[in-house]
């Protein structure tokens, strides 16, 4: 039985990426600042082992056994409002934990084949700015630079540090992880609220484009690139077809059966709400998955229609 340790496990992919891992017959190690925690049901056999990223501070038997590292860890880039404190908590909390990761598998005896490493698509800038400029066409691929902005700086330092597994020998995939749809959370609950009132959320002109991803599609690329190793190096996990943000809540209220009228938030309101962050809610983020597909994955649910069905379903 191969061992996976987990880093941000307790969050809504860890969970989803578990139960995948637990049904395929691995045997789960999460890393966690709380291992006396209770996990959901279906998920009470893993194994919670103690670290803490500011500190420095973990467990490192546990890798002496371990196949492969997935890391997820890091502070939710939207569960606050972006001051310079909470965008200092977002960066460090990736680049520690990226970094301890490093360190413990580079001081430590172990037998890891690979890490898969969370990343996101706040690398790309806004798609509708960078055609105005010239500077591109098409969607952004995994060649293209990171962005001029705070989540464009943050993502290459997050990826930067956990590079030197490569140089220990480790294979190393990171994905670049759009908006993911699940029906336990995360964004599309802020899709939905509205809805419950019979408003349909338009953001700003709507025309925006949101490159998204299933939870389960997302699951699934993790335990693909743990399992390939021909897989290396950044990947888009996305679905191959991007929608508008109006595209989008339109579709979500047909999907739930909803009556809903049709209301746009202008983008001033967006910015006295979150500030900074507002940025990303507003920007046009068209990126590609070809190289996904290339490397053979099979999506379940590679459009919109596919993906909010199901999650109807479940809700």
């Amino acid at each position: 039985m191969s061992k996976v340790i987990i880093t941000g496990g307790t969050g809504l992919i860890g969970h989803a990426i578990i139960k995948k891992l637990i049904a395929k017959g691995y045997e789960v190690v999460v890393l966690t600042r709380n291992p006396s925690q209770k996990f959901p049901p279906g998920l009470s056999n893993v194994i919670l082992a103690k670290w803490i990223p500011s500190s420095g501070m973990i467990d490192h038997a546990v890798f002496e056994k371990a196949d492969y590292v997935i890391h997820l860890a890091g502070a939710g880039v939207a569960d606050k409002k972006w001051t310079a404190k909470r965008k200092k908590e977002i960066r460090d909390s990736r680049v520690q934990s990226s970094g301890l990761i490093v360190e413990t598998l580079r001081k430590y005896s172990n037998n890891v084949k690979a890490v898969i490493s969370a990343s996101a698509i706040g690398w790309y800038g806004d798609a509708d700015h960078t055609h105005l400029h010239g500077s591109r066409s098409g969607p952004f691929i995994e060649t293209d630079p990171p962005a001029n902005d705070f989540l464009g700086a943050t993502c290459k330092a997050w990826e930067e540090s956990i590079l030197p597994v490569t140089e220990i020998g480790k294979r190393l995939v990171m994905l670049r992880i759009g908006i993911v749809l699940s029906p336990d959370g995360g964004a599309l609950k802020e899709f939905i609220n509205p809805l419950r009132f019979g408003m349909a959320a338009i953001l700003g002109t709507g025309r925006q484009i949101i490159s998204w991803i299933d939870i389960d599609d997302l699951a699934n690329m993790y335990i693909a690139a743990l399992e390939d190793e021909n897989m290396q190096g950044v990947y888009n996990a996305v679905a191959p077809e991007p929608v508008s943000n109006k595209e989008l809540v339109i579709q979500l209220a047909r999907s739930r059966k909803r009556f809903y009228i049709p209301f746009k938030v202008p983008a001033f309101i967006l910015k006295i709400l979150f500030g900074e962050m507002s940025i990303e809610i507003l920007k046009s983020a068209d990126v590609s998955s070809r190289k996904m597909e290339e490397a053979g994955f099979k999506f379940k649910y590679p459009t919109i229609q596919d993906s909010l069905n199901k999650i109807a379903g479940k809700g």
